[in-house]
């Protein structure tokens, strides 16, 4: 590995109500469309259900609930990416995900303070690419909120 690549991560980009974000590359496992949803009883509104995938069932998590947008129906350009963290597999569901970039690491810069709310603590950085702003997920605030980890164990 070279030494520009040693410096940089790889994420995927995705969307969530006209607002562009990453998650590493190295947790996912698979991005797709989004299917057929299993409702869970007595789930946090954000869980929106179970999705057999590849042999397992996993929870699936919307990303919209999650960050407090308007709910919104799932269209072809949705999708479901598959993530592994810490030994734990979630699905993530998305407006839309079509990108892959690499990163330079010293380019993410930590959350402004103002962001310090409920959304900014799933944040683990902001980087501006191509004259946008891209906010990186923290997974590990994102799946170890306790409503989530009671939701996941009776998934």
């Amino acid at each position: 590995m070279n030494q520009q690549n040693a410096n940089a991560e790889t994420y995927i980009l995705f969307e969530i109500a006209g607002t562009t974000y990453g998650v590493s590359s190295r947790t996912v496992q698979q991005m797709e469309m989004v299917e057929h949803i299993t409702p869970l009883p007595n789930a946090p509104a954000f869980v929106e259900g179970v999705v057999f995938t590849r042999g397992q069932v996993i929870p699936a998590v919307s990303l919209r609930a999650r960050f407090g947008f308007e709910k919104a129906a799932h269209t072809t350009r949705s999708r479901l990416i598959v993530t592994k963290h810490n030994g734990r597999t979630i699905g993530l569901i998305v407006d839309s995900a079509r990108e892959f970039m690499s990163i330079p690491n010293d380019a993410v810069q930590p959350p402004p303070d103002s962001m310090a709310g409920l959304s900014g603590r799933y944040l683990k950085g902001i980087v501006t690419v191509g004259g946008r702003i891209v906010r990186i997920i923290d997974l590990d605030e994102l799946v170890n909120v306790g409503q989530y980890r009671a939701a996941a164990l009776e998934a």
